[in-house]
């Protein structure tokens, strides 16, 4: 009995090993079964869980003083194209999903400032790219710290000394005066054929100089006397004595360069108030609402070179329906610096896709040869006849005129570049 007893448990424990053997296996079939449940939903739904990363896009650009309309514009227009990526599910690459955060700093338009959100954004913020830039002092500052750690960056900086084959993880979202100037004179030429002199005035940094520099030499081709080519530092209020030493010379026209909408207000004013009363041009002019705040009368009749009426009919869709969001958001206007962001973002989302990438130097390898959809249309880059390589975003050449308050866009024009390139 005692026997029988000891091989009817011996029975039962052999059993239980058994069954406790085959849970253990049942067990890890379950998880591989999840898997292969998991992997047949991708073969039947098409979904499937993708890895997924944040690649970060820096700006260091301007969010206080006279300049702050073009930096907070910049900064919400680089958020907009970021958040429509996001929306569409970010960008895949071999199975694995990127989606876009942004971060941004007040450059304080200065070089000092320009390098220390450029170590910030670098070295604490790790940013991939860097999709915004104001003001070409602080621009070329912030290349002392991208161009080292191969960060590609797109700028809106005006001087050239931003481009060229010792830059080339820079390039321009923006148009600049190699770009603006020479249409822009010539048709104010052929508008004012008895206007024959000019008086300039810039900002005495990297922008104005290099602003100057090119409107001199295009200014005297077209057979226009230059009388004054005067500086002021950024951050003056009083701007009584230059004023006057423009009214003493008596020129036809006066080109404020790449002053800032504030400051040109205050100079349009003084101008006005001495009964000075000829062509008035703003080259790197942007922003007709903030011009008219500050000056609503004297800028009457003021030509700009980067503010394209983004309500007009010659803007794109995309333009229009960007301009009408960010007005009920913020109450102001978009500008040609401001959206310049959105465009820098379309065209990295481009090279990314075409070089299969997310890697700087492979970026700089497809950038030149690419076309995509920026807010005014078809767009690309070329400018190497320029710039030694082709860094400049080609863009349309707009001139505004401010007519009773308001900004009505007079010539839109395609740079020939272009044409060929989308041919």
């Amino acid at each position: 009995m005692v026997k029988r007893y000891g091989i009817l448990l011996l029975i039962m424990l052999t059993l239980v090993f058994v069954v406790a053997g085959c849970g253990s296996k049942e067990g890890a079939g379950d998880k591989q079964g999840t898997d292969n449940t998991q992997d047949q939903a991708d073969k039947t739904d098409g979904t499937k869980e993708v890895e997924t990363e944040t690649l970060v896009l820096g700006l260091a650009t301007t969010l206080s003083g006279t300049a702050a309309d073009w930096g907070n514009g910049q900064v919400w227009a680089a958020e907009e194209a970021a958040n429509q990526v996001n929306e569409h599910g970010g960008i895949e690459l071999d199975g694995k999903k990127y989606l876009f955060d942004v971060v941004a700093y007040d450059n304080k338009y200065t070089a000092a400032e320009g390098s220390k959100v450029a170590q910030t954004l670098v070295r604490k913020d790790k940013v991939n790219y860097i999709v915004g830039t104001v003001g070409s002092a602080p621009t070329l500052a912030v290349q002392s710290i991208t161009e080292p750690a191969k960060i590609l960056m797109l700028s809106t900086a005006w001087s050239s000394e931003a481009k060229g084959t010792g830059k080339p993880y820079t390039f321009t979202s923006l148009n600049t005066p190699l770009e603006v100037c020479e249409p822009m004179y010539g048709w104010i030429a052929k508008q004012y054929p008895d206007a024959k002199s000019v008086a300039m005035l810039n900002a005495n940094d990297a922008t104005g100089k290099d602003t100057a520099k090119v409107a001199k030499d295009v200014w005297t081709n077209l057979g226009i006397e230059v009388l004054v080519d005067e500086y002021y530092s950024r951050g003056t209020t009083e701007f009584s004595a230059i004023v006057t030493k423009i009214i003493a010379a008596n020129p036809d026209i006066i080109d404020l360069g790449a002053t800032p909408p504030g400051d040109a207000g205050l100079i349009f004013k003084g101008l006005k108030e001495q009964g000075w009363d000829g062509v008035k041009l703003v080259t790197a002019g942007t922003s007709v609402a903030n011009l008219v705040d500050a000056a609503p009368e004297a800028v009457e009749g003021v030509y700009l070179g980067l503010s394209p009426d983004f309500t007009s009919d010659k803007a794109s869709p995309v333009q229009r329906e960007l301009e009408k969001k960010y007005n009920q958001e913020t109450g102001g206007h978009l500008n040609a610096i401001s959206v310049s962001s959105y465009d820098a973002v379309q065209a990295l989302v481009e090279a990314i896709k075409q070089a299969n990438s997310i890697k700087s130097e492979d970026l700089l390898k497809v950038l030149p040869n690419i076309t995509f959809e920026s807010s005014y249309g078809p767009s690309g880059f070329g400018g190497a006849e320029q710039y030694e390589i082709p860094q400049q975003m080609l863009l349309p050449i707009t001139i505004t005129e401010i007519q009773n308050g308001v900004g009505v866009e007079v010539s839109r024009v395609l740079p020939k570049e272009l044409e060929e390139k989308l041919k």
